[in-house]
């Protein structure tokens, strides 16, 4: 313990010991009392919910929906969302997740109207066994209280409430960057909805703290049925081996980035179009590696700068080109000698356009703020690729450019990802793909999830109780 750590230690602080790397997080006393406050309300509310009608869930995301709608309603949210994204700018920070525009409003509001009207699933029979005078159902049933971390993107409330539809409750909590905006969802929308249909005032939770330690408390928290975190990077890895240790069934998305593999049998044009479309804007599942299999480089690599060139043009800016070393003769030199501004969440930087790196570097995310960022790498065929997105990739989104179908086949079997397609990357959503908005994605970094997919919903937070009916109360063992 480092003596910075051990002066803020007071009487009554707890200390979480991550057993997968020895960190060591300082939970204070304050931290732990709100968030023990908070898991306290929602696992009254779960409970309470089981006296609620099904109608008065759904009248829940009505109204929730329709007050995100109401402009009257909606404006101390923007004004709120406003202030968050100038104190991030001040600091920083990408705000490109951060800014409510028309679009994220839509999506929200469109995600609770989902949950509106999808039917209920807190009850339902999922497998009946007969046997002489009596009979066993599998049912369906809640699952707990839900413990969510995630980044600053306000529109996830919308997404996490999905868990309410199933009969679960839910305890937030956000990034600093988005707290204020947090709080007036809460404040003008969701508490609102809640009171107006008549459920559980607990049942949603939002832990009010901008510290780290809330959510090392949550997820340290063994009231938990299921513990969420939304985005990358090494602070979800961290939440997530704390929920583990702490017996606390976890889901979480550790690394994004999508890999493109161009084939033998590639269209140049359509791998120009699938770049262009998977470079649309920053999240998980953007392009982040494009591999080209080296007997289709000397036209496929120029797709691929045509696709880079148009994704940055489309936003306004110039994008950025990462070459694994050994794969830069099939590059242009130009490319490497010309400068392009990049903008960078700090400011406009000045750099090449391309640069080198090693292929151990194959397995670094991008996280580029308005300047589309990629890396290529040159492959002796499809097979050398597979094994490359498989030493290095997040084991998550891959797209297979190709038209020969056997190709598409083979490339299915062998590559280590849930999400395969023959396309643009950006259909790895929920709600986009399933029309089902998502708690959350999973990458398979820390294996293949059990009896479920990738994607985790508000409606597959589910258990299963079973029920037995006796009609022959002779029957016995």
């Amino acid at each position: 313990m480092s003596n910075e750590l051990a002066a803020a230690f007071v009487d009554g602080d707890r200390m979480v010991v991550v057993q997968a790397d020895g960190a060591l997080l300082h939970i204070p006393a304050a931290e732990h009392q709100l968030v023990e406050a908070a898991v306290g309300r929602a696992a009254s509310g779960f409970a309470q919910l089981s006296n609620s009608s099904d109608a008065q869930i759904t009248h829940f995301f009505d109204r929730f929906a329709d007050l995100l709608a109401d402009d009257v309603v909606f404006a101390p949210i923007v004004s709120a969302n406003l202030g968050d994204v100038e104190r991030a700018r001040t600091r920083g920070r990408s705000t490109t997740r951060l800014a409510i525009d028309e679009s994220m409003r839509s999506d929200m509001i469109d995600g609770l109207r989902v949950w509106r009207d999808a039917t209920t699933g807190r009850d339902v029979a999922l497998h009946r066994v007969d046997h002489d005078g009596w009979s066993v159902e599998a049912r369906r049933a809640p699952l707990g209280v839900v413990g969510f971390v995630f980044e600053g993107r306000p529109n996830v409330f919308a997404d996490a409430c999905g868990v309410v539809r199933t009969g679960n409750a839910v305890v937030f909590r956000i990034g600093s960057d988005a707290l204020g905006t947090a709080r007036a969802i809460v404040e003008h929308a969701l508490e609102p909805a809640l009171d107006e249909a008549g459920l559980p005032s607990g049942l949603v939770q939002l832990v009010d703290s901008a510290a780290h330690a809330a959510g090392h408390a949550l997820f340290s928290d063994q009231r938990l049925a299921l513990a969420v975190a939304r985005g990358s990077g090494p602070a979800v890895a961290q939440l997530g081996a704390v929920a583990a240790q702490s017996g606390v069934p976890v889901s979480l998305h550790g690394t994004g980035g999508a890999w493109v593999v161009a084939g033998e049998s590639a269209d140049a044009a359509q791998l120009t179009a699938i770049v262009t479309h998977s470079l649309d804007r920053k999240v998980c599942n953007t392009l982040n590696v494009c591999v080209i299999a080296a007997s289709r480089a000397s036209d496929l690599v120029p797709a691929l700068l045509a696709g880079l060139e148009a994704a940055g043009s489309a936003r306004g800016t110039s994008a950025r080109l990462h070459v694994v070393v050994g794969s830069e003769a099939h590059v242009p030199s130009e490319c490497f000698e010309r400068r392009v501004a990049i903008d960078r969440a700090d400011g406009v930087h000045d750099e090449p356009f391309a640069s080198t790196l090693d292929e151990a570097e194959l397995a670094t995310e991008w996280e580029w703020e308005n300047s589309p960022e990629v890396t290529l790498v040159v492959a002796s065929d499809v097979r050398a690729a597979v094994e490359l997105c498989n030493a290095y990739s997040p084991h998550f989104a891959v797209s297979m450019v190709s038209n020969d179908q056997t190709e598409h086949d083979d490339f299915y079997v062998a590559v280590d990802a849930p999400f395969v397609g023959n396309g643009f990357t950006r259909w790895v959503d929920g709600q986009y793909a399933l029309n089902a908005p998502e708690l959350g994605l999973s990458n398979w970094q820390g294996g293949r999830m059990l009896g479920r997919g990738a994607i985790l919903s508000g409606d597959s937070v589910h258990t299963v109780r079973y029920r037995a009916t006796v009609n022959d109360h002779t029957t016995h063992r």
